[in-house]
């Protein structure tokens, strides 16, 4: 079963040797679930959520625009599985062509899967599976009370040890 997802936010955490890594953290069951991502990763969503223009299109901007002008869109995107601590994702689109919608889904690293999403309001669905093995209670993370949406900050935020989240590709 998939459950809706909203992204809270970007948060750095902690690995096991100390050194900040980014996470987009999403919730969903009641959970939330962080995905470990780089910084360019983490900087392009940021940019989506906040709405904040870059001096050109990045590459999720240009994607939209392209299946745009091509006459597709992007109809949700899925976190649906978890394999040795890598996430996988896969993006729904559709395209209409001679007035009958054809369907079409594409495997995708949760990041562009993510980005994708918040650029173009779309639903992001995630998968039991996904929650069974990496869904974490909301009392483990610390936002501190930020002037975002839910109380996440604009700038990243604290969150505990992520050296045990996985990571995705």
């Amino acid at each position: 079963m998939n459950h809706a997802g909203e992204v809270e936010g970007i948060a750095v955490g902690v690995d096991a040797d100390g050194e900040n890594i980014p996470a987009v953290v999403i919730a969903a069951r009641a959970e939330l679930l962080p995905i470990v991502v780089t910084a360019d990763q983490a900087r392009a969503i940021q940019l989506a959520i906040t709405g904040d223009a870059f001096e050109r299109p990045l590459t999720h901007d240009l994607l939209v625009e392209m299946l745009t002008e091509f006459g597709g869109a992007i109809d949700r995107v899925r976190i649906d599985d978890v394999a040795d601590g890598t996430f996988y994702a896969k993006v729904d689109a559709e395209r209409y062509e001679n007035g009958e919608p054809q369907q079409f889904v594409f495997d995708a690293r949760p990041s562009d899967a993510v980005a994708l999403a918040v650029r173009v309001d779309c639903p992001i669905e995630i998968s039991d599976v996904v929650l069974d093995e990496a869904g974490q209670p909301p009392e483990r993370f610390d936002f501190g009370g930020g002037s975002g949406p839910e109380g996440v900050d604009d700038e990243p935020n604290d969150l505990d040890d992520f050296s045990e989240f996985g990571d995705e590709r």
